[in-house]
């Protein structure tokens, strides 16, 4: 079988380039309400409301940390294939901001490049992780169709949750945090595992037609985030001595209309109710994110922050993978299992817990668009 961690210098053929697409984010007061209204366009939000959900980007400057960290992630994969032999050149583009994903794409066009593997960065099965990336990888290669550009083919890389290269850095952060607190609560010190909060709907119908995590409450999405929990506090228990921490997968950043159900608890509830239940301290483990950007800095750095000191419950919150070398190791690995599996080759698929390696390409019933159906990029 191919040693994917030590390349060929044909290692990453098919694919001539990486893009590494993200969300994007506003980098200046007056970018905010632009950035908002790229985010929630056609649903119709007055731009009064956008000035106020935009508060939480005010109070850091008007600023996301997103792109500043995507620069960093950047940098750290092209010298991560740099030192590996892989002689594949890394692109970077947003579905919200600058650079935008269509721009990207004409300079990959321009430059030559005609097949091209992307990283998402997000972990997990989901509309908003997954599908929609798609989405708007078809609405940009589309456009790129309309102005006669060459044809580009765009394969995404499969869900990385479950990779050593995510999970054992997030081990790691948890351990740190852990280590933060102060000596007399942490041994009794609790696990909260946090990500995005989406409606129930959606989360019930995330993942493939025929994936089994789908089957199980909550679909893949619940599934994919319990089993990396799990597999981080068996971690941490193994490394610590304490086999009994309790631990909780909970939920942040609701965005939606208050009488739809989204996936609870809400993390700020669920401080109160281990500060309740006599919990000593809470560690917060943002196993849903790859980078420390808006959502981390505020919902949990900030709001959830402020609602532990008000309960007077210490808290700490561990960091995420970001530019972890071996987050970007598992990237490397990521295309060149890919492209060996493009080549007809056999490929041993690096996972770890009970779910194993997630599929390469996703189905046309994958995760569907809660509104209305659109084409999607990197299905069959």
């Amino acid at each position: 079988m191919p040693d994917v961690r030590n390349p060929s210098p044909s290692g990453a053929a098919p694919y001539d380039a990486l893009l590494l697409l993200s969300f994007g984010g506003p980098e200046a007061p007056e970018d905010v309400v632009p950035f908002l209204e790229n985010v929630t366009r056609g649903r119709g939000i007055p731009k009064e409301r956008l000035k106020e959900v935009g508060k939480h980007y005010f109070m850091f400057g008007g600023v996301s940390p997103i792109n500043e960290q995507n620069r960093e992630l950047l940098a750290a994969l092209r010298e991560d294939f740099a030192e590996h032999g892989l002689d594949l050149p890394v692109y970077w583009g947003n579905r919200n901001w600058a650079p935008y994903l269509t721009d990207t794409l004409r300079e990959l066009a321009a430059d030559g490049h005609r097949r091209v593997a992307v990283l998402a960065t997000s972990a997990y099965a989901g509309y908003s992780g997954c599908r929609q990336y798609r989405e708007n990888l078809a609405d940009a290669l589309a456009r790129l169709a309309e102005e006669g550009l060459p044809e580009l083919r765009v394969d995404k890389l499969r869900h990385f949750y479950n990779h050593p290269g995510f999970v054992e850095p997030m081990t790691d952060a948890t351990l740190a945090a852990l280590a933060r607190l102060p000596e007399g609560v942490r041994a009794g010190a609790r696990l909260a595992f946090t990500t995005h909060s989406v409606p129930d709907t959606m989360a019930e119908s995330s993942g493939a037609p025929d994936d089994p995590a789908r089957g199980r409450p909550g679909g893949a999405y619940v599934a994919q985030h319990l089993d990396v929990a799990r597999l981080v506090a068996t971690a941490v228990a193994e490394r610590t001595g304490v086999a009994d921490r309790p631990w909780e997968l909970v939920f942040q950043s609701r965005s939606g209309a208050p009488h739809t159900p989204w996936l609870e608890p809400d993390i700020c509830d669920h401080l109160e109710a281990q500060h309740a239940a006599g919990a000593p301290a809470v560690v917060m483990v943002p196993i849903g994110f790859v980078s420390d950007h808006m959502e981390v800095k505020y919902d949990l750095d900030t709001e959830a922050v402020a609602k532990a000191a008000e309960l007077g419950l210490p808290v700490a919150r561990a960091a995420t993978v970001g530019a972890d070398p071996r987050f970007t190791a598992a990237v490397r690995e990521l295309v060149l299992e890919r492209a060996a599996t493009e080549r007809g080759l056999p490929v041993t698929r690096c996972a770890l817990g009970a779910l194993g390696p997630s599929h390469d390409v996703c189905a046309v019933a994958c995760c569907p668009n809660p509104r209305a159906p659109r084409p999607a990029a990197a299905e069959r």
